[in-house]
């Protein structure tokens, strides 16, 4: 029988993940998504995401609520008749706009996940590696890289990294790997390597409140 208080000793409890309001053209993400939320559930690590119920949102909020681990939804009022069809799981927080979300799904989480998804999705994985590179947070970032989905962002990375752009450091900060269970082992065995822009005592964040757990994050 599996020891899973093996598997529950995590550096974080409350992982945010960001993923798309569409499921994807493919199964293949509906399955990632899937697979995720049973890798958090395993783990006993909490949920955070972006509130809606449908697409990969809806897909990874139900498992993990279905699992027994809380799940915190965090909503722009703007868009819950788009992002919201049904009912929805575990607790919702509605805020007034992106600004505040992304503020609260920051505050809420102590490591970050991003899925296959658009414009959004992409812009709110991009950033959490900035807040790192500038020393606002030390969490772990990870991508789930299903079928390739972000290689070509990831060869971006590189490309700025040879270009001059970005620091071999701060290349470092994106924690990726092609299953959810390598990557929620990748990052919870990372530790920050590269040169904080400014420290993170410097960074007057008082709309996001301090970090949970921030100590254990170093």
């Amino acid at each position: 029988m599996e020891d899973n208080n093996n598997i529950t000793g995590s550096k974080f409890k409350r992982v945010c993940v960001f993923c798309g309001s569409n499921p994807g053209n493919r199964q293949v993400f509906s399955d990632a998504a899937i697979e995720l939320g049973n890798e958090l559930v395993k783990r006993k690590m909490d949920l955070v995401y972006g509130g809606g119920s449908v697409g990969l949102m809806g897909l990874i909020s139900r498992n993990v609520f279905n699992g027994g681990c809380h799940v915190l939804g965090v909503i722009p009022e703007a868009l819950m008749p788009i992002e919201i069809s049904g009912e929805t799981v575990g607790e919702v927080r509605v805020v007034a706009d992106m600004h505040e979300r992304k503020a609260e799904m920051a505050r809420e989480a102590e490591a970050f996940i991003a899925l296959p998804g658009g414009y959004g999705t992409m812009e709110e994985m991009l950033e959490m590696i900035t807040w790192a590179q500038l020393g606002i947070h030390k969490k772990p970032v990870g991508l789930l890289n299903v079928d390739g989905y972000y290689d070509c962002l990831l060869q971006l990375f590189d490309n700025g990294v040879k270009e001059g752009f970005i620091k071999q450091g701060a290349r470092d900060i994106v924690v990726s790997a092609r299953s959810a269970e390598e990557l929620l082992t990748k990052m919870e065995e990372f530790t920050p390597s590269h040169q904080h822009v400014a420290p993170h005592e410097s960074w007057k964040m008082r709309q996001l409140g301090e970090y949970p757990s921030q100590q254990n994050v170093q």
